[in-house]
């Protein structure tokens, strides 16, 4: 018998190809790409193991009804007529987020405020009590999303967003969102196949990230819950099942990742995180000015990196990119090297032509992900031994 059902998964602007990837990688059926979302379809099972492996979701929500409405009051109407009961009961608390884009609907705390008393009349119409409604830990949450006159219903399998998987205590300024992080390996062919650097690793994220994809480690092992443990129907017996198959499917790592920052600081903070996902056996992390470094060994080397913006240290933006370029140069071949920046200025000073760039969102700012390709001697030399 086919169980499956409806379900979103939200992502950032830009990675909704690799999350496709990544569910059909995992199993879902019938997958199709929408705007910093995709949608699929799968069992409560999968549900379960989209939460625990998905690397560029921020959150799970399974659709639970959908209709036209046209004002306010026909919004109570429906949600009132919903059978909350499958989903809710006087003992358990919930919480409402909407999104509205709508002529007839303009504030969102309106809707969720509707939305909220026609719950809790429906319950104290039924059974003379109440569920109540917790706005930071609530049992089940709810997601209502509004576009023109359509509305949908769905609950939030994740709750916290699924960038906080659980490893990082310590932080720098401005940390990288670990999806994000993860988004930009996979954009950039990680596959845990070569060595991998991070230059100026901050507290850690890339290179933990990394880790784990090289060693098909579950991206959420660490999280401490998801909503969906709070559900009445959780089936703890079955998600059990499924984070030990997930771990089966973990393979051993035969390269090196490296990371190296100037302050003693982030030193410590990524070894902390590093420690905290249970990491430090793949990863090491030094005290290096990456100007002062070169290439640590033969063969192939993968490097991510996020430079500091100029609004996060004082530094000479031009100075400092124009050495990223020559570093790279004099003493990184056969390397191809990544970066984000928001600063898209700076990249001139660099001094190498990308060989990609892909546009991307570092939270609300326009970035872009660049591609370095340094090759073993001369560009003209590698071109002669390839024919």
């Amino acid at each position: 018998m086919n169980n499956n059902f409806k379900m979103v998964a939200k992502t950032m602007f830009g990675f909704e190809e690799i999350l496709a990837k990544e569910l059909r990688n995992l199993g879902a059926s019938n997958v199709t790409e929408g705007v910093r979302s995709v949608f699929f379809e799968g069992d409560t099972g999968f549900m379960y193991k989209a939460n625990l492996c998905l690397r560029t979701a921020i959150k799970i929500v399974k659709p639970i009804h959908s209709f036209q409405v046209r004002n306010e009051n026909d919004l109570y109407k429906k949600i009132y007529a919903m059978d909350w009961f499958d989903f809710l009961s006087t003992s358990t608390t919930f919480a409402i987020d909407a999104t509205v884009n709508s002529e007839n609907f303009t504030h969102s705390l309106y809707v969720s405020q509707k939305a909220k008393d026609a719950i809790v009349d429906k319950f104290r119409d039924v059974d003379g009590t109440r569920p109540d409604v917790d706005i930071k830990f609530p049992d089940v949450r709810i997601n209502i999303h509004i576009q023109k006159d359509q509305c949908n219903i769905a609950l939030d399998s994740s709750g916290r967003s699924l960038h906080q998987r659980g490893y990082r205590t310590a932080t720098n300024i401005a940390p990288i969102n670990e999806v994000l992080a993860s988004g930009l390996l996979l954009l950039s062919g990680w596959d845990g196949q070569s060595d991998f650097l991070d230059p100026m690793c901050g507290s850690g994220t890339f290179l933990t990230e990394a880790a784990m994809i090289a060693c098909n480690i579950p991206a959420n092992i660490n999280r401490k819950e998801f909503a969906f443990e709070k559900w009445h129907d959780f089936d703890a017996d079955l998600f059990n099942k499924i984070v030990e198959s997930c771990l089966n499917k973990t393979r051993e790592f035969h390269h090196k990742i490296i990371g190296y920052d100037k302050a003693p600081s982030a030193v410590r903070k990524a070894q902390d995180n590093i420690d905290n996902a249970n990491l430090s056996e793949y990863i090491t992390v030094e005290r290096k000015n990456f100007f002062d470094t070169e290439k640590m060994s033969e063969g192939h080397l993968h490097m991510v990196f996020n430079p500091p913006y100029g609004e996060r240290l004082n530094i000479e933006m031009e100075d400092f990119y124009a050495e990223i370029g020559d570093t790279l140069k004099r003493n990184y071949p056969g390397t191809d090297a990544w970066f984000i920046t928001s600063n898209l200025d700076a990249l001139k000073f660099v001094g190498l032509r990308p060989s990609r760039k892909i546009k991307v969102f570092n939270s609300h700012l326009e970035s872009r992900l660049v591609k370095y390709v340094m090759y073993e001697g001369s560009k003209k030399a590698k071109f002669n031994k390839e024919e």
